[in-house]
Order: structure tokens, then sequence, then C-alpha cells
């Protein structure tokens, strides 16, 4: 039985104890491919709304990369402080957690100036217990500069601590979590993505020689695509020296341009079974170092239009372990 390298068990290995991911959201993010710089309407499947569970602020203000000011940086801040605080009290009660990585999780989270991403992340490394970052971006909303800047954060030491009474010592974990979803621009354009695979060649290349982890997000099911066009972007994704991987279901929400072809019958979601298959097709290519971070996704609330199937993630993750183990892969 070969065992499967999560993300929870790579930061085991490292720090020696569960490291706990605290989702964030914060106002007056937006991307490229909504506010008309790339693309207009976003992807095809985007609804950011129904990913950003913790904004409670839906300000109009929006950054992008060339914003003169940020007259909402001291909210974004309390923002930040404060969805911080309250997570991380959650997982303390209900888990027991100690360590965290402060995740910028909705929108994208690098499309702003470099002395606003500065004081945001500075901030986040500030908290109690927090090991690093991970940041949720796009690679057309990424710039050297910003790049350099994490460099510096990824070699400042942490405090030491105890590993199997060993004192060790690291440096801070600073992801970038970039969303490849296809390798193929026929799908990139279907989706209306805004930029092309070279383009997402070019960042995660300049990312990886400047020694940052990072995590790709695929997605299957993407229109039109076959089970080996999946496994392909799964082939050609490692081949980037990713460091981890997010697998993600291609379903389709409310108020998304998705909805409008699915309800015109111009698309068919993928079926569970199909998934479940490519996934475990795909879990098989990946090398030893690589880490995953997510299998799978859904969404239960009356947004989901369908597959009806991503409504239930217990059930989705049953199926997958047992569909794991029959080759011989435990998760």
């Amino acid at each position: 039985m070969t065992q499967i390298l999560t993300i929870g068990k790579y930061f085991k290995n490292k720090f020696g104890e569960k490291v706990y991911k605290v989702p964030i959201s914060i106002s007056g993010f937006t991307c490229p491919n909504i506010d008309g710089t790339v693309a207009k309407g976003g992807c095809t499947f985007c609804e950011n709304e129904s990913f950003s569970p913790n904004l409670t602020d839906k300000s109009k203000f929006k950054l992008n990369l060339y914003s003169k000011e940020n007259p909402y940086l001291e909210k974004q801040l309390l923002q930040l402080e404060f969805q911080f605080n309250a997570t991380k009290e959650r997982l303390e009660n209900k888990f027991g957690a100690k360590k965290f990585i402060v995740y910028f999780q909705s929108f994208t989270n690098t499309y702003a100036p470099l002395d606003t991403l500065k004081a945001l992340y500075e901030k986040a490394l500030s908290f109690e217990n927090v090991l690093g970052l991970s940041i949720g971006t796009r690679t057309d909303s990424i710039t050297d500069e910003t790049l350099d800047y994490l460099e510096e954060l990824s070699n400042h030491s942490l405090p030491k601590y105890l590993i199997n009474g060993k004192m060790k010592s690291n440096t801070y974990e600073i992801w970038i979590e970039y969303g490849i979803q296809s390798i193929f621009d026929t799908t990139l354009e279907k989706i209306n993505r805004g930029h092309n695979f070279e383009n997402i060649k070019e960042w995660i290349n300049k990312t990886k020689k400047r020694n940052l982890l990072v995590c790709g997000h695929l997605i299957f099911g993407l229109p039109d695509e076959t089970q080996e066009m999946m496994l392909q972007t799964v082939t050609e994704s490692i081949k980037l020296n990713i460091d981890s991987i997010k697998f993600h279901p291609l379903y389709v929400t409310k108020n998304t341009l998705l909805a409008i072809d699915y309800s015109k019958d111009n698309f068919k979601p993928i079926s569970e079974h199909l998934y479940i298959d490519t996934l475990v097709k795909s879990i098989q290519l990946l090398p030893q170092q690589v880490s995953i971070s997510r299998v799978t996704a859904g969404i239960n609330n009356d947004s989901l239009i369908d597959p009806s199937w991503c409504l239930d993630k217990h059930q989705q993750m049953k199926k997958i372990k047992s569909a794991l183990l029959k080759e011989n892969l435990f998760y």
C-alpha cells in the first residue's frame, strides 16, 4: 500500500505537527479578467462570491497592478486581522490547532500595488504561530518585483521549535497558488481565461527560479476536454516542477456564463465516475515529492445547478478513497 503525500503530511513531516490553513477574503481585490484588462466577464465558471465565505464587505473599490493609491488599506488590514482571529479561534477550539498558514484565497491576491501587498502579507506573518503564506493568484497578475519581494520573505527564519525532541529551524513557507486549469489554449479561450499556456509556463518558471513553492490548480471537466486531454494537463504541469497540486471538478453555479451555456445544452458537466477515474490516473502520474492539496471540490448550497454529485463532498471523498484503495493507494 502506497501512502499518498497530502499537503497535511508534508507540513507534519516538516514542522512536526499539523498545520492549518486560514482562508482570507479581502475586499478591493479583483482580477484582470473581471475588470476588463485582459477580458470581460471573468472566467465562464466564476461567480467569485461563492468562493469567498469570509467576505462581508462587497466594496465597489477595486485594486489593480497600476493603482496609485489605496484609501481602503487600513480597512483591509482590519478585515485580515478579524478573519484570521475568528478562524484561528474556531480551529483551536475544534481541533486544538497550534500552527497556521494564512491563505489569501478569494480573487487574485497579487493583483495590487506592491505597497498594499507588503502591508497585507507582513501583517499576516506577524500573527502568532503563523508559519507562512499561501497566495492564490493568476499567472498574468504577478510581477517580477512582487516575486523578488516574496523570495526575500521566504528567506526569513522562523523561531526554532521542537521535532521529536530536537530543536529545528525553518524559513517561512511562501506558496503561490496558480490557476493552471488546462494546458490547451483552445480550452482557455473557451472559458474566457484571458491568457494562454505560454503565460502559465513563463511565470511558474520565474516563480520556481526564486525557490518559491508552487501549487497548481487543475480543473477536470472543462468544455470539450477528453480524459486524454485532462491527463496531458497533469503531465505537462508536473514538468513545470510544481510542488503541490489541487484537483477540482467543473460544476455549474448560478450567475455565471457557464450557467447560460448549460441552459442552452452547450455544456454537459463531467460525470462522477469519469472524474474519479481521471483523478486516480492523475495521482498515479505524480512524482513522490509532489503533494496533493485537494482531490475534489463542491458547493453545498442552492447556487449549485449541476452536477448534483458535487453537493456532498463527504460522499465524494468516500468514493475517491475507495477507488484509490483498489489501486493500493492510501489517501
